[in-house]
């Protein structure tokens, strides 16, 4: 849909055109990131972190110096993501970030995952948009092809299974799967893995 295609209003009154309420300096930014993005960043072999480290940053990242940002991983607003130590955003991931996106410590988002930190006011006959920050909390594993709806945490060490669509925070060590996404386990604690008096 273009931003001044027309919707209608509940009970059939007047049409409104859709507006997109980002700035224009948010949209120059994201229309110089895209270069950025598609000549230096997309290009890149896989092992050179460090560079797409440092294009992230210049765009106001945060990005901790062992994070592994991959070539392929579309990430909307640089300035709303911060990735912790280890963490990984992996090919073909895409990172919408309208609002902040946060990875903790050794947090891992896997092949064709979506986060998605917006959302649209579907009461609204123009449809505002809502930024709602999502947290991948430290160790968390978002597996391959998940969807992490706006405003959801993942909490510490939690699964989100492959394809899970997941719109509710998920408690820390919870592993939860299918559409809409359930509990279907619990991952032991550190203190349990590494026993009594360790």
């Amino acid at each position: 849909m273009s931003e001044n295609a027309a919707v209608s209003r509940p009970g059939g009154a007047p049409k409104l055109p859709y507006r997109n309420r980002l700035s224009l300096s948010n949209r120059f930014l994201r229309l110089a990131w895209g270069f950025v993005y598609a000549l230096l960043f997309r290009t890149t072999p896989k092992p050179l972190h460090g560079w797409r480290r440092f294009l992230l940053r210049l765009f106001g990242a945060t990005v901790a110096s062992t994070a592994h940002p991959y070539p392929r991983c579309r990430i909307f607003a640089p300035w709303n993501l911060i990735m912790g130590d280890y963490s990984c955003l992996a090919d073909d991931v895409d990172c919408y970030s309208v609002a902040p996106i946060r990875l903790g410590a050794h947090a891992t988002v896997s092949q064709h995952a979506h986060l998605c930190a917006a959302t649209h006011d579907y009461e609204d006959p123009e449809f505002t948009l809502l930024p709602r920050p999502i947290t991948i909390g430290d160790y968390a594993w978002v597996a391959a092809g998940a969807f992490i709806g706006p405003g959801v945490t993942v909490g510490e060490g939690a699964v989100a299974g492959a394809r899970a669509v997941v719109t509710r925070d998920v408690a820390p060590r919870t592993v939860v799967a299918g559409n809409p996404a359930r509990v279907v386990k619990h991952r032991r604690g550190a203190a349990e893995i590494e026993g009594p008096g360790r």
